[in-house]
């Protein structure tokens, strides 16, 4: 039995059924890293099997079809084949086929009603060829991707269905919120760029060197409250380095990359839900096709692609019991470059054109700042720190110590009505619970996103999340910190 859909789950649903009825055989779903997409594709494929259509789901890498199968059996989808070599579920005859692009690129596809391509920001040749092939010009192919801005990607897919946001499943509290620190800025001056994103080889050596190494590890033991976390290294020697430094400072640590064979993954996997393994170090993995209770992440490689840098961070935005928040200690100042994951949006799929500066500057998020006084990182445009409530003048005498951790907060100017209404729904409950008034809640409300909340007095009570509550505890603490100061 299929698990009941969740309300933007459901919404995803109802807006494919009407792109595909209004015409449109390439739609791309996007659903962010956590909202449940494996719970959406099951829907798709039992809608698909109510109306007797025969169905091919295709994964990026042999390493996903066992996890997929599973995945599938969960959701009470049991008549599965598998199109991989001698694999054991090899069965043509059942109405869905799982198969990866590696396979499919060396065999003949039998015909089927619908294909669903999983990761489909993940792009192949291949599938170009495919879908623009005259047999399977009115075959629906549904591209299913938390992070479809593949350049070019427009020119394949003819919809983009977008029915909630990473900030909004946070506040809704679907996804987990996060806490962001940042240590001492690492120098990237002579990493080249290729193909949009770092040089792997610059970068690997610019980060594997033993300083940067080893406060990734002080850093953690001082800050990572023994969280199960992921480590996201350069490349091979970087993670392995990684490894032995924790290994070193008696901290259990495993290792993953793209050539751990499928049963070691799995036996890591297993100690890692145990909790004999805290740490795994990795490299080219673990950014999709990972359901794990990861609490704490550690980014320590830098890079200026929007898609990596949100698949990482949401390996730790999942929610599990007991779980309050997602710790993210970043080594890369990917942050400051990029803007926090709840800033990060795209309307429209790329459809290969060069855009203007124009374009790609109102496109930005704004992006966070630093407090001179804490190396706090506070949302643009916020003078006062949250932190401490310093306000930068003109003849500061304020000293900066360097290498401090700063918490940086997500942005919240820019969230989306939904979020504001629950921001002032929550801001309203904890008015009432201490005996505050509501003109207190539309002033932290103000404080908080820069606008008054004059669309929301109407919006439900909500149980404050532990981003809010810390948020309140912060402001109170630099109210006390400033009083203090003045007496």
């Amino acid at each position: 039995m299929s698990r009941a859909l969740r309300p933007h789950q459901a919404r995803i649903i109802e807006r494919l059924r009407v792109s595909l009825a209004s015409g449109h055989r390439r739609p791309m779903v996007q659903a962010p890293t956590g909202a449940g997409k494996t719970v959406v594709a099951g829907a798709i494929v039992m809608g698909a099997l109510a109306k007797g259509k025969r169905v091919l789901f295709v994964v990026p890498a042999l390493s996903l079809i066992d996890q997929t199968v599973r995945s599938f059996w969960a959701e009470g989808i049991r008549e599965i084949g598998v199109i991989q070599g001698n694999h054991p579920m090899t069965n043509p005859a059942y109405p869905v086929q799982v198969a990866s692009i590696q396979t499919l690129q060396r065999r003949a596809i039998p015909p089927f009603d619908i294909v669903v391509i999983d990761e489909a920001h993940r792009w192949f040749a291949m599938l170009g060829q495919w879908m623009a092939a005259p047999d399977w010009a009115s075959i629906p192919f549904v591209g299913l991707s938390a992070t479809p801005w593949t350049k070019g990607l427009g020119k394949h897919y003819d919809d983009l269905i977008q029915v909630t946001t990473t900030a909004e499943l946070i506040a809704a509290g679907y996804l987990a919120p996060f806490r962001v620190y940042a240590p001492s800025h690492p120098d990237l001056s002579r990493v080249r760029t290729l193909a949009g994103d770092y040089h792997e080889g610059d970068l690997g050596e610019a980060m594997n060197k033993p300083e940067l190494v080893a406060d990734v590890v002080t850093t953690w033991r001082l800050r990572g409250e023994n969280r199960p976390t992921f480590v996201f290294a350069v490349d091979r020697p970087h993670a392995k380095r990684l490894q032995a430094e924790f290994e070193a400072a008696g901290v259990t640590c495993g290792y993953i990359d793209a050539f751990t064979r499928s049963e070691e993954r799995e036996a890591l996997f297993r100690r890692f839900t145990a909790g004999e393994v805290r740490v795994i170090a990795s490299v080219g993995c673990l950014t999709t096709g990972v359901d794990l209770d990861v609490r704490c992440i550690v980014l320590a490689r830098p890079t200026k692609s929007e898609m990596l840098f949100v698949q990482i961070i949401g390996r730790g935005l999942r929610t599990a019991p007991g779980k309050t928040d997602c710790l993210i200690l970043d080594h890369s100042d990917t942050h400051l470059r990029l803007g926090f994951v709840t800033d990060i949006r795209h309307d429209a799929l790329d459809d290969g054109r060069e855009r203007s500066k124009q374009e790609r500057e109102i496109r930005a998020p704004a992006l966070p700042k630093e407090c001179p006084s804490c190396k706090f990182l506070k949302p643009a445009k916020v003078a006062k720190c949250p932190s401490c409530g310093f306000k930068p003048e003109k003849q500061s005498e304020i000293q900066c110590e360097d290498g401090d951790l700063v918490e940086m907060t997500p942005k919240r100017a820019r969230a989306g009505v939904a979020e504001k209404e629950s921001l002032f729904g929550q801001l309203k409950h904890y008015a009432r619970r201490r005996d505050y008034s509501e003109g207190w809640a539309a002033h932290k409300f103000r404080e908080l996103t820069g606008v008054w909340p004059d669309r929301y007095h109407n919006a439900p009570l909500v149980e404050p999340t532990p981003f809010l509550l810390g948020w309140i505890k912060s402001r109170q603490i630099a109210w006390i910190k400033t009083k203090g100061a003045r007496a």
